[in-house]
């Protein structure tokens, strides 16, 4: 259809005129995509007819179980509490203040454990994977680099 096409080439301001002109009122949305579908829409229903009877019945059925809201409520609004999120201690990790010692290539390494990650050289590591890596230069398990596990073996 022609008229469709040329929507396509309107900008949003001309959309909500165009909006305003079929439906009657003024649009409440700015937004170009939901406009030219509203538009089209309306124009394909004005010239080709709109929903059957049945499907307007059934539509009524569905709005009066439906709670639906179409605008927000007015007035500050708060929003719900957020779950705290506690992130689980790793039970094998020792507690904060505690000092890891790890003897490698002929080289002692101390390693403190902070509430906030591991200090190892004078810099902060998030993970005790990270400090391994620091020291070994290559990648790691912190837990078994520090033996704080053991490697399982599959069955």
């Amino acid at each position: 259809m022609i008229e469709i096409d040329r929507l396509k080439n309107m900008t949003a301001g001309e959309l909500r005129t165009r909006y305003a002109e079929v439906f009657g009122e003024p649009a409440r949305s700015g937004n170009r995509q939901w406009l030219y579908r509203r538009v089209a829409w309306r124009i394909q229903a004005n010239a080709y007819g709109g929903l059957s009877e049945r499907a307007l019945e059934r539509a009524r059925e569905l709005a009066r179980d439906a709670d639906i809201r179409f605008r927000p409520p007015t007035g500050q609004i708060t929003p719900p509490p957020l779950p705290s999120t506690v992130v689980p201690h790793d039970r094998r990790i020792p507690p904060p203040g505690s000092v890891l010692t790890r003897v490698f290539k002929g080289r002692e390494h101390k390693v403190t454990v902070r509430g906030d990650g591991f200090e190892y050289a004078g810099h902060v590591y998030r993970s005790l994977t990270a400090v391994a890596h620091a020291i070994s230069g290559s990648h790691w398990n912190g837990l078994l680099f520090f033996g704080l596990a053991t490697r399982e073996k599959s069955a």
